[in-house]
């Protein structure tokens, strides 16, 4: 039997009782049979400074781009504040997009998944990870682009009980899935 796949989780939300942490949580429970799933806390990274991003890098980046590297793939839950990605997300991106074309993140997969309690469910935060995510090189899954609106009436107790927005995000790990599978063969 294949090994599990490994994956790392970040949540684009640094709150308590974060939506995008219980989606992150619940996904990742969700799929325990078949993925390992580790979550990096994105609040630990200083602001991007170029002058700091040289040969000795702050230690919590070293250890984001050590995790993006050994892990098979990426899932993204974020938020969507003011039509756009939260910063600490675009913060975390930035670092972990260095060096430029050669950085972890070059051919990796990730899977990007918005959740907003307005019913677009984050439809402006998905487009601009994708564009910001095409930059680093990465893999983005092909799937249809997994938002989850109203999501207040779809957590209780930190998990998303929501059905339809469970089954709707597996599918979407399976693309994921398939996609580690693909360059699992071709290594």
């Amino acid at each position: 039997m294949p090994s599990k796949f490994r994956l790392l989780g970040l949540s684009g939300s640094l709150r308590r009782g974060s939506y995008s942490t219980a989606v992150l949580e619940t996904l990742s429970a969700a799929v325990t049979a078949r993925a390992d799933t580790t979550v990096f806390d994105i609040g630990t990274l200083p602001h991007y400074d170029q002058d700091r991003d040289g040969a000795v890098p702050p230690e919590t980046v070293v250890e984001l781009r050590r995790r993006i590297t050994e892990v098979d793939g990426l899932v993204v839950v974020s938020p969507e504040f003011n039509y756009g990605i939260p910063g600490v997300l675009k913060n975390a991106i930035d670092w972990a997009s260095r060096p430029a074309f050669a950085s972890p993140l070059k051919g990796k997969p990730v899977l990007i998944v918005t959740c907003s309690p307005a019913f677009t469910g984050g439809v402006r935060a998905q487009s601009q990870l994708r564009e910001t995510f095409a930059a680093t090189l990465s893999r983005q899954v092909a799937s249809p682009e997994v938002v989850i609106g109203q999501v207040r009436d779809k957590i209780v107790d930190g998990r998303l009980i929501d059905r339809a927005a469970l089954n709707f995000s597996l599918g979407a790990y399976e693309a994921l899935f398939a996609d580690i599978a693909a360059i699992r063969a071709a290594s």
